[in-house]
């Protein structure tokens, strides 16, 4: 480990802390998207194959650097019947938290981005495009994100669980 994990949980959370901006900005430039393309549908019976992919690349994309935001504001899902109960102590928590994320959010994170590599670099390599008439080009920069997504997931567990370490020490 670091001799200064308080410098690291640091530096990690105030980058996760702009990408939570970000997130939030694209999450505001899809609803305008969306409106603007139901808008056009609906009243001038027009439409675009490239808007309603670009709106759910940014959904994606928004879904995929979002957790890591999520993860760092507690907010994610987790089954709360035992970890929220008022008869466990705190102590029992920070196991809780720590074993989960040494056995569960950290091997999946890794997983994921071992496994989808592949699958990254075959759509760069072929120059995936969009299968539909008027789509988007460059789909391997939105499979890019599914790595890009897990490996700042796996960054904040990683202050997550030296943050839990330090509480169970104190």
């Amino acid at each position: 480990m670091t001799k200064n994990p308080e410098g690291l949980i640091k530096k990690i959370e105030n980058t996760i802390e702009a990408i939570g901006n970000l997130t939030a900005v694209l999450l505001l430039i899809m609803v305008v998207l969306i409106s603007y393309d139901v808008a056009m549908r609906y009243l001038f019976n027009s439409g675009s194959v490239a808007l309603q992919e670009l709106e759910w690349h940014l959904f994606s994309l928004i879904f995929l650097i979002g957790a890591s935001y999520t993860l760092k504001h507690d907010d994610h899902v987790r089954v709360d019947i035992v970890y929220r109960s008022t008869r466990i102590s705190d102590r029992y928590r920070l196991w809780i938290d720590i074993f989960g994320t040494l056995f569960f959010l950290i091997p999946f994170c890794l997983l994921v981005i071992i496994n989808s590599w592949h699958f990254v670099e075959n759509s760069f390599s072929l120059h995936e495009t969009s299968p539909d008439a008027g789509g988007l080009p460059y789909r391997w920069l939105l499979k890019a994100m599914i790595p890009a997504g897990f490996a700042l997931l796996l960054i904040q567990g990683i202050a997550e669980l030296l943050k839990n370490i330090r509480k169970l020490r104190s």
